[in-house]
């Protein structure tokens, strides 16, 4: 609760309208890079409370509670009796925003399924390549490297590696579901479309600049595979190569028995 309490009050530290004779909406038109760096913190905080899926008035509430807060002025509201009850509520909206989600991402998800080219795995991923690699192909703990695109159902770009101008490198084993099965599918080279289904995603839950219970596109180009080999097995380990008894290719020589013999 800390967290949220300490996010709020930095927040209306960048939305309260500027103090010393400044216009009320001036905040709306930055023009300076420090003053954009402010509406970025905004932006930024923003995302953080998103779980609370206010209405424009519920707003004005938290405008106000914000104000009274960084001017000091007397607030109309106990913080030490509602203080506490923000992270229960921010559990109730959170879980109510996801169930709408999820019922208008069924029929986006539906649609996706019915593409040209599409094929829907039987965990609900639905893959489409777009231009087919001719190289590696990843293995689930292999690191690989990838320019991608991710967007929500209703097309609002949320992350972009074109944009940060910087692939993006990670193992398979660490990354949404939908990932670690997608990018198996692909060769490097290739470039794949990828509509994940909230559970294959980020859930309920959601983060900040996805709402919980979303379904995600992505569209990822698969630049490079680093394959990450298991490490040797001791001398010794039963199956590794050298260990007495064994033969190249993990045959047991038993009674002068020829290589690739069948026992009798």
């Amino acid at each position: 609760m800390r967290k949220i309490l300490v996010m709020a009050v930095m927040l209306a530290v960048a939305g309260c309208q500027q103090q010393g004779g400044t216009k009320e909406g001036t905040g709306a038109n930055p023009q300076t890079d420090e003053q954009k760096t402010f509406y970025a913190l905004g932006l930024s905080l923003g995302r953080q409370i998103q779980v609370f899926d206010m209405s424009p008035e519920e707003l004005e509430y938290v405008k106000a509670g914000l104000t009274a807060s960084v001017q000091g002025k007397e607030p109309v509201v106990d913080i030490q009796t509602f203080g506490p009850k923000l992270p229960e509520l921010a559990r109730t909206r959170a879980t109510s925003r996801a169930e709408k989600e999820k019922v208008k991402s069924k029929a986006f998800l539906e649609e996706q399924a019915k593409a040209q080219g599409a094929t829907k795995t039987e965990s609900g991923l639905i893959f489409t390549s777009l231009t087919e690699g001719t190289g590696a192909q990843p293995g689930p703990t292999d690191v690989v490297k990838v320019n991608y695109k991710g967007t929500l159902p209703d097309g609002k770009e949320f992350d972009s590696s074109y944009k940060r101008n910087e692939p993006a490198q990670f193992p398979l084993n660490g990354v949404i579901k939908c990932w670690t099965e997608g990018l198996q599918k692909m060769k490097a080279g290739g470039k794949a479309k990828l509509v994940c289904p909230s559970d294959l995603a980020y859930g309920d839950r959601g983060t900040p600049g996805i709402p919980g219970g979303s379904a995600l596109v992505f569209e990822v180009e698969l630049l490079e595979v680093q394959k990450n080999e298991p490490p040797p097995m001791p001398a010794g380990t039963p199956g590794a190569p050298g260990t007495p008894g064994q033969q190249q290719g993990g045959q047991q020589q038993q009674g002068g028995q020829q290589q690739g013999q069948p026992k009798k």
